[in-house]
């Protein structure tokens, strides 16, 4: 990295929902789409489903959407196969070998549902998409997707509501029951770093 030699760093993120737009174009002229469905309604709309996807995630989405559709016996790829497959992206494969107790169920329910409420009250919190609790890869036993604005500068009140809606599962589960589980651990990491 000397002066006049590989000095040069470039910086390239993940794209905003324009970058997105024209990414999912690239990737959906290679999909065989359900006839009425409006491509260009169809690549809004999967890029407003996608903040912080990157252009390899997309690809992704629309493969595994592909996938999805071929699984299932379809002759075209329709809105719900992208919709499993941002789900799949972002949550892993779902577990079906992994059972949960009528117990865990319960706890994972309130759990999510401590996140959902804290999110619908809140002024500035991310507006929450969906809520789930089908155990998916990487030890997910539940998750809440949110659809985050690309935005850059978050204010002190915005850091805050975002760190309720990540610790209303923990306190949900407080309320509830007479103890608390491991499940917030991944809620704990990512308040910490917000903080």
């Amino acid at each position: 990295l000397r002066p006049g030699r590989f000095d040069r760093k470039i910086y390239i993120g993940n794209p905003e929902l324009d970058g997105r737009k024209d990414i999912f174009a690239v990737h959906l002229k290679e999909i065989k789409l359900f006839p009425e469905l409006n491509l260009e309604d169809l690549k809004g709309r999967l890029a407003a489903l996608t903040p912080g996807f990157s252009g390899a995630d997309i690809a992704n989405v629309c493969n595994e959407a592909a996938l999805i559709a071929a699984r299932n016996d379809e002759e075209y790829v329709h809105l719900k196969h992208f919709e499993q497959a941002i789900e799949r992206v972002i949550g892993g494969l779902e577990k079906k070998t992994k059972l949960l107790s009528a117990d865990e169920k319960k706890v994972v329910a309130y759990h999510e549902a401590g996140h959902a409420i804290c999110g619908w009250y809140l002024e500035y919190a991310d507006p929450l998409l969906k809520v789930s609790i089908v155990p998916r890869g990487q030890g997910a036993l539940g998750y809440a997707q949110y659809l985050p604005p690309d935005i850059y500068l978050y204010s002190t009140q915005k850091l805050l509501d975002r760190m309720t809606m990540t610790l209303g599962g923990r306190v949900s589960e407080e309320l509830h029951f007479e103890t608390v589980t491991s499940g917030a651990a991944d809620d704990f990491e990512k308040v910490t770093g917000m903080a």
